[in-house]
């Protein structure tokens, strides 16, 4: 039994680590592109089974995260003040998989009952151009509700925004 978990425990930090690399060297080669604003659209879904409570819990923890990183105004879908900015960010995202899993057998064990959520994240500027394209992967493996894979995903997700765009204030 303990040699299950070291291995799973190997396994997943392995895995999380194989990843990092890909998006420094990424990161270095594209300078980051000055921006003040973002809009975050309502999250769609291309997989029908994502109940009502995960896209808006994924929706309200992604604003929240992004303005703890730092982005001078964070603006909703359809807030009118969006549109007067010169230099907006527009976030579309997609749920593009879903897998609920059992918080009981979380619990009782940390190899099963992990619950993930997938979303295509593309931002864009005002009007229309793709900035930057990237899949951002939710997960709640060993403790807690089904629901922390979106706050899992929210983190992610505004890494990568604050990684790719800089408030002009901050340089």
């Amino acid at each position: 039994m303990k040699y299950l978990l070291r291995v799973g425990v190997f396994l997943c930090i392995t895995g999380s680590l194989s990843s990092g690399p890909a998006l420094w060297a990424e990161k270095d080669q594209a300078s980051k592109i000055k921006t003040s604003t973002i809009q975050v659209d309502m999250i769609q879904s291309d997989e029908p089974r994502v109940p009502m409570e995960f896209k808006v819990a994924l929706y309200e923890r992604l604003i929240q995260q992004l303005e703890k990183r730092g982005f001078q105004h964070v603006y909703r879908e359809g807030d009118s003040n969006a549109s007067r900015a010169a230099d907006l960010i527009v976030l579309h995202s997609t749920v593009r998989g879903f897998k609920r899993g059992s918080e009981e057998a979380r619990q009782v064990t940390t190899v099963a009952g992990a619950t993930s959520i997938s979303v295509h994240c593309q931002f864009t500027n005002a009007e229309g151009k793709v900035l930057l394209e990237r899949d951002v992967t939710g997960r709640v493996r060993f403790f807690g509700g089904n629901l922390r894979a979106t706050y899992d995903f929210a983190k992610k997700a505004s890494r990568v925004a604050s990684e790719y765009f800089s408030s002009p204030a901050s340089k």
